[in-house]
């Protein structure tokens, strides 16, 4: 997917760093197999799409209708060998039964069975990533970046390359595997674009991101991360931030952006710098928090400059990206009225951890998936949502409420990246701030729950009828409890989920079958 001619001369560069990031999509296949990698010098065997670190680049745009068939070739034991995928970020209206979530929209996908996904993105644009929604698998490798483009995108003017060369993934990669890593494991490294190197490790490959002085580029920042937040740097430039989770924002001008796991952020790069190298910097809040010896870097190189490491320093910040200096290009207004509590539903989520249970709780209760999706449970006739399965995980909401949710921070493991599936909402009360917005707040899908003194509140409109779980991000925590799903509107998900009903329900026919739960 280009939107400039020059695009194509640019991409050859970038594609021998990553191995080739060619795009598919709308309709492809997508098999997910076991693979050895060595993406930083470490030998690992891996659970991963397309047989590559990151998974291939999905695109398409604006209104596409989806058909992604994924492919079990799963064999390793040590990993998870069922599987699903989810769309991160994709509202699925209508379609909750693709929304990837084991035990809460599907039934995992067990070897040599394959699953078509197939759903609509009317409305939705900008940057999204896909990953395994099936216990921790994603750790083992199972991710990669998602694009939907917006042919009528607002900010055209301000960039002329956006395509598959101005992709920007962040990763954790650990050299453990996931069902072994214990509870919250530490990463060994990090991975931009696939590339990065491990303390003690060897010089291995970095990734390398070809510019040429006085274009402008659009680059699609991707935290798809198992943990770490990063703090996000280039050596020399600003960047000028025009998207939050596929919601087009006002421009803000920064130096310095910190993204935590799940987050998206499009941001303008202007080439106006010397022709040279200059280091690309993702320090992250876990693991080597050090550039020394090639860790957590990568290389923006313009063309004409040797190929070389950079010798150039790190920019001290002045002008760091706050979530508070994000507004949306086009505010639609907060649901609710302008005051604190001011939804029709209102909850505070008391997020703790039980030392004894090594378990997340929120509000007293450990998220613990059901053999039965959510899903399966009231399309077979489950309809009130105290009666739906896993007990005291389950909120019900009806059609078109109002729902503020507020998290105070400071639980064990904060900050929290908090994500809600099937909904973009309204952050009103950002992290570090005591300040509520009710006229212009951001809107994305994954909030920072802040610190000890914190009290992040964020509103939604209870419109698309499913079973949608909130959850960390950090996806050991997660594994751990961490979650609650809210059932919108029981009644009516008969009536509006109608796609692929019958391969979807014999995913659990299998399932059960195979002696893999």
């Amino acid at each position: 997917m280009t939107y400039t001619l020059a695009s194509a001369a640019l991409a050859a560069p970038l594609f021998a760093a990553l191995g080739a990031m060619a795009a598919i999509g709308p309709i492809t296949d997508l098999h997910v197999n076991n693979t050895a990698l060595s993406p930083d010098g470490y030998s690992r065997d891996t659970v991963v799409a397309g047989g590559t670190f990151p998974g291939p680049l999905i695109t398409g745009d604006t209104g596409d209708e989806f058909q992604i068939t994924v492919y079990d070739d799963l064999s390793d034991d040590n990993m998870l060998t069922t599987t699903t995928i989810h769309w991160h970020g994709l509202f699925q209206a209508g379609t909750t039964n693709m929304d990837g979530v084991a035990f809460v929209s599907q039934c995992p996908i067990v070897p040599g069975n394959s699953f078509l996904y197939d759903f609509s993105v009317p409305g939705q644009a900008g940057t999204f990533w896909y990953h395994s929604h099936h216990s921790t698998q994603y750790c083992d490798g199972l991710r990669g970046p998602m694009v939907i483009y917006d042919p009528d995108d607002p900010y055209l003017d301000l960039y002329d390359v956006d395509d598959e060369t101005t992709i920007i993934t962040l990763a954790d990669w650990y050299h453990t595997f996931a069902p072994d890593a214990g509870l919250v494991p530490t990463p060994d490294s990090t991975l931009i674009n696939g590339l990065g190197r491990y303390t003690d490790g060897p010089a291995s490959d970095l990734a390398v991101i070809t510019v040429t002085q006085g274009t402008r580029y659009r680059f699609r920042l991707i935290n798809i991360s198992c943990d770490p937040n990063y703090v996000f740097t280039i050596d020399g430039h600003t960047m000028t931030v025009i998207e939050a989770d596929a919601q087009n924002t006002e421009p803000v001008i920064t130096d310095s952006i910190q993204i935590y796991a799940g987050q998206r952020y499009s941001f303008v790069l202007e080439a106006n710098q010397t022709v040279d190298n200059y280091w690309i910097r993702a320090l992250p809040d876990v693991g080597t928090t050090t550039f020394d010896g090639g860790l957590n870097v990568a290389i923006l190189r313009y063309d004409g400059a040797d190929e070389v490491d950079p010798t150039t320093n790190q920019t001290t910040a002045t002008m760091a990206l706050a979530e508070t200096d994000l507004h949306p290009l086009d505010p639609t207004g907060v649901p609710g009225t302008a005051e604190t509590g001011g939804a029709d539903v209102d909850l505070n989520l008391a997020i703790a951890f039980d030392a004894t249970t090594l378990q997340f709780t929120v509000n007293g209760v450990a998220f613990t998936p059901p053999t039965v999706p959510v899903l399966l449970q009231i399309l077979s006739g489950t309809q009130d949502a105290a009666d739906l399965l896993p007990s005291g995980s389950i909120i019900g909401l009806t059609r078109n409420q109002t729902v503020e949710i507020s998290l105070p921070g400071g639980a064990a493991g904060s900050p929290h990246p908090i994500h809600l599936h099937g909904h973009a909402f309204d952050v009103i009360r950002s992290a570090g701030s005591d300040t509520y917005n009710y006229d212009n707040p951001v809107k994305r899908d994954v909030v920072n729950s802040g610190v000890a003194g914190d009290n992040v509140t964020f509103r939604f409109t209870a419109d698309n009828d499913g079973p949608w779980i909130l959850h960390c991000h950090i996806d050991w925590h997660l594994a751990a409890g961490f979650a609650i799903v809210f059932a919108e509107d029981t009644g009516d998900i008969a009536a509006d989920t109608t796609v692929n009903i019958d391969a979807w329900d014999g995913l659990c026919t299998d399932y059960d079958a195979s002696g893999l739960a």
